[in-house]
């Protein structure tokens, strides 16, 4: 039988197994989960070394930014989830994560599970529906009236690395429906929590 994948929020302790797992380079081409904080112009020249410094500091500040997915004590998953304030970038009007009037991005009860990424060699293995199941059950801890997210639909190809805002069907299984859908392919989900 295969270990249990446990899920737990990003805190300072955990701030090894997350850099082992983004690996020196950092995903997503040296973002280091800066994408949707900054706008490019001040993220981009950060890139590398530089975010993963700025998001170290956001960790050690706290709150935790996301949850951390373990399978045997090795790091398997990340899940940005957390107040839209937090990331906003993903509240910009031209994005297909906009949000909607009835849930502003100044409500800080208003969540957002904007960014995924799971190790090589577990991917579709159950990680990404782990993550999301533990960073709701985060956002309830946290008080959140609602989690939103900018899902990939599940129309045509897509890669791996596209899919870091996670696929639609895994947010369905989970409860999320559409709300709106502000940019094709890409339906806005809500899951009441």
């Amino acid at each position: 039988m295969s270990a249990k994948i446990e899920v737990v929020p990003l805190t300072p302790e955990h701030w090894p197994a997350l850099e082992e797992l983004f690996g020196p380079q950092g995903p997503c081409y040296g973002c280091w989960c800066n994408h949707f904080r900054m706008p490019p112009k001040l993220r981009k020249p950060l890139l590398g070394e530089g975010a993963r410094r700025l998001f170290e500091e956001r960790v050690r500040r706290g709150p935790p930014p996301g949850v951390l997915a373990f399978k045997d004590s090795v790091a398997v998953g990340w899940l940005q989830i957390g107040p839209r304030a937090h990331v906003p970038e993903w509240n910009n009007p031209r994005r297909a994560s906009t949000p909607l009037p009835d849930a502003p991005a100044e409500d800080e009860r208003n969540w957002a599970a904007s960014c995924f990424f799971v190790r090589k060699g577990f991917r579709g293995t159950g990680v990404t529906a782990a993550l999301l199941a533990g960073g709701l059950a985060f956002a309830r801890a946290s008080g959140a009236r609602l989690v939103e997210a900018a899902a990939m639909d599940n129309s045509g190809r897509r890669s791996a690395d596209g899919l870091y805002v996670g696929p639609e069907s895994v947010f369905r299984r989970a409860g999320f429906v559409e709300v709106a859908r502000q940019k094709p392919g890409r339906p806005l989900m809500r899951l009441i929590v």
